[in-house]
């Protein structure tokens, strides 16, 4: 373990609050104008999945969990949770559908992603930055909105929902970002 300052913790880093290890799921920080600027921090303890909430000033030390880190690909999903596949050992692990929140929607098969362990357990996965996925469903475009800066509601064949160009249709593939859903470009392929 390692002591780092508030400011610098990461969507995705574990960190140790009073002896439970906690996956981070957002962190952000605030500067206000006037006052100490400020670190809010949004975790799953990993024992029990329960939400933690924490501020802290942007200076103080937290404890930051080193993991051992391994690459496996994404198999499927069921039941007990989402099954991942070690290439080199073909060794399977399943991680809880809790530990992932909203990163399972981006799963894809075969998708490789990199699986943190402490002590031979599964605590989070790293997902590829980008996703290539084709929109299912996207509204028409609306005539004389042609602005540069006006987006269209539409949805991915995964089922979440982005906003794209008006250009973008149905059927189209599109490349999106994991980190928050955001449209980037229309797929080359």
């Amino acid at each position: 373990m390692v002591k780092v300052i508030a400011s610098e913790v990461r969507k995705g880093n574990v960190l140790d609050i009073s002896g439970q290890l906690c996956t981070v799921m957002k962190a952000e920080s605030i500067r206000p104008g006037k006052g100490t600027p400020t670190t809010h921090i949004d975790m799953r303890r990993i024992s029990d999945g329960v939400k933690i909430v924490e501020s802290y000033r942007t200076t103080e030390s937290v404890e930051r969990v080193f993991l051992d880190e391994k690459t496996y690909n994404y198999l499927y999903e069921d039941d007990m949770g989402f099954n991942f596949m070690e290439p080199e050992n073909f060794e399977q692990i399943s991680i809880n559908k809790d530990r992932l929140g909203d990163q399972a929607q981006w799963l894809q098969e075969n998708m490789k992603c990199s699986v943190m362990l402490f002590e031979g357990n599964p605590v989070s996965i790293e997902l590829p930055a980008k996703v290539t996925l084709e929109i299912v469903d996207a509204e028409p475009v609306v005539k004389g909105q042609t602005a540069s800066s006006s987006y269209k509601p539409a949805k991915l064949s995964n089922g979440a929902r982005v906003m794209v160009p008006p250009h973008i249709g149905t059927g189209t593939r599109v490349i999106v970002m994991t980190a928050d859903g955001s449209y980037v470009e229309r797929a080359k392929d």
